[in-house]
């Protein structure tokens, strides 16, 4: 039995975690007393909202697939199956192991396409990489109209040079000369088939109809937030809502454990005090609002997972990559297939 290294490193995290909410928690009886007024015309507003953000993003997937694979194309309620599927594991499962869920379950429903896994590993990495520009200007929006704290400034700004270098790195390796893939060795065959699912960043059309895309879902998903916070009568301007959504996003950019639950709820009643709500009740309705994200990712996740015949002990074998990489890099020759189109 081979051990997870992976302990290592979360396991001290998850310490602390647990110290923070000993030594800096909520009163719980007053955490409680935040729950029984619960506005739930608002918790479903917010839920409705979350769905359109789901939607909203995998319709940015599809966009991004139809620029990286011949025809014909998966429709859109294969996509959305797949996506969804993706977002139950992040939910429950730590890393990112929605990511390669969704690849596998679009993958299964794409018989005699081989050498097809590692072009939408690619095509999930140019649909992460347009979630920067609406990222971008969610945090300028927060420090032109909010207070944010400092401990996250830093953590912001490496995070948007990261995700800013990955783009303008996604663009060049899209933009790269194609060879043969016949004439290519297997690392440098997968690498190529994995460069195909970058082709919508050569697609300035395709790229701005995804973009959109992201944009509606991450403004979805603020009013989501904000919807969740007059659940809980905290009544802040919208602005106080994007200070929330992007502190949930600088503190789950690792996912130690599912959530990164606790320290996301410590983050944000902290980072409300300064707007004079109550740490208990900004503590409540981080626990709220993550419920509300995760009810979302869960529910339609589980409906879909049962749909393509998954289970969870299936997803939780994803993080072994050594049978994608073996189907990819056996594919057919290039030549031998028509190249997904482009289009300007």
């Amino acid at each position: 039995m081979k051990f997870n290294w992976r302990i290592l490193l979360v396991v001290p995290v998850f310490v602390a975690a647990i110290l923070l909410l000993v030594f800096h928690g909520p009163d719980w009886k007053k955490v409680h007393d935040a729950f029984t007024v619960v506005r739930w015309e608002w918790v479903a507003a917010a839920i409705g909202l979350n769905l359109l953000s789901v939607l909203a993003r995998s319709l940015a997937w599809e966009t991004t697939i139809k620029q990286s694979i011949e025809k014909p194309h998966p429709r859109f309620p294969l996509v959305f199956s797949a996506f969804s599927v993706g977002l139950f594991a992040n939910a429950v499962l730590p890393g990112r192991v929605g990511e390669l869920a969704r690849v596998a379950v679009l993958r299964r429903r794409l018989p005699n396409r081989r050498g097809t896994t590692a072009t939408l590993i690619g095509s999930v990495v140019a649909h992460r990489m347009f979630d920067v520009p609406p990222a971008a200007t969610l945090v300028v929006f927060v420090l032109v109209t909010a207070r944010l704290p400092g401990w996250a400034l830093g953590s912001i700004g490496v995070a948007l040079a990261i995700g800013a270098a990955l783009m303008l790195g996604a663009v060049l390796l899209a933009r790269r000369q194609h060879r043969e893939l016949d004439e290519l060795g297997r690392a440098r065959l997968l690498w190529a088939r994995a460069r195909e699912g970058l082709a919508i960043m050569r697609a300035p059309r395709a790229a701005a109809v995804a973009v959109t895309f992201q944009y509606l879902g991450w403004c979805c998903q603020l009013l989501a937030v904000w919807a969740a916070m007059r659940a809980f009568h905290i009544y802040q301007p919208l602005s106080v809502a994007g200070l929330v959504l992007v502190l949930i996003n600088v503190v789950t950019i690792i996912p130690f454990w599912p959530g990164n639950i606790g320290v996301v709820q410590i983050a944000i009643a902290t980072s409300l005090v300064g707007y004079s709500v109550a740490y208990a009740r900004g503590f409540a309705f981080g626990i709220g609002l993550q419920a509300i994200e995760a009810s979302v990712g869960v529910g339609v996740g589980l409906i879909f997972l049962a749909r393509e015949g998954l289970s969870y002990a299936m997803l939780r074998d994803l993080d072994r990559p050594e049978e994608a990489s073996s189907e990819s890099v056996s594919a057919e020759p290039a030549r031998d297939r028509p190249r997904a189109g482009i289009s300007d």
